[in-house]
């Protein structure tokens, strides 16, 4: 098993920044991956970035790209969610989520390839 806690959300203006933290406990020797989620009210839950967790090799939605910036530490078994010149758009409830299944060829980028997530932080950016 794997657990996996979220910090760092809250309520900011648009064009501020948030960090999120997200703390794995557990197995982590297990862990392929490492991701961001997000879900807003009524819609699905869409992937925001991910991180490999040997190697960092990192992949994010066309959505956040050049704003987002996903990173980990693997001595403190924690990820980060860089989050710059937030949107009202990006408001939603962002959840960490970990794998220890390897899909060849993946990109990693559904929902369906974490078996482990937290609980979720809420983000809300204002316009």
């Amino acid at each position: 098993q794997v657990q996996l806690v979220e910090s760092g959300g809250g309520l900011v203006q648009a064009g501020g920044s948030l960090r999120l933290s997200c703390a794995a406990s557990g197995r982590t020797f297990s862990v392929y991956a490492m991701g961001w989620f997000r879900q807003a009210p009524g819609k699905e839950r869409d992937f925001v970035a991910r991180i490999t967790w040997s190697g960092g090799d990192t992949h994010s939605a066309d959505s956040v790209k050049g704003r987002f910036t996903i990173s980990r530490d693997k001595a403190k078994n924690t990820v980060y969610l860089q989050m710059n010149s937030l949107k009202p758009e990006d408001t939603a409830v962002y959840y960490c989520a970990a794998t220890t299944r390897l899909y060849v060829g993946s990109m990693y980028s559904s929902p369906r390839e974490y078996n482990y997530w937290g609980q979720g932080t809420q983000v809300t950016v204002s316009s």
